[in-house]
């Protein structure tokens, strides 16, 4: 359960940070989320959500390493929760 809420609050977290930079793309002199920042939460099990948010917010869509990257971390992110789930469960 403690994965589950995890997995949640860190897609949230990074659906609203890509929201967020998105709204400061568009002011001058706006103190900017960086890219790696964004990588980072994707790869600590925000995949989804910044995969999410660049869609729904139009957001580093022509950025060919998002586009290529965050499919690949989702793959990374579900395959880890797999393995965990099936430790967890006692399947081997």
């Amino acid at each position: 359960m403690i994965i589950v809420v995890f997995f949640l609050v860190m897609n949230l977290l990074a659906f609203f940070l890509m929201f967020w930079d998105k709204l400061k793309s568009r002011k001058n002199n706006a103190q900017r989320i960086s890219e790696g920042v964004l990588f980072f939460l994707a790869t600590a099990f925000g995949s989804l959500g910044v995969y999410l948010g660049m869609f729904v917010f139009r957001h580093k869509t022509q950025k060919w390493y998002f586009i290529v990257g965050i499919p690949l971390l989702i793959i990374q992110n579900s395959a880890f929760l797999y393995l965990v789930y099936n430790y967890i469960s006692g399947v081997n």
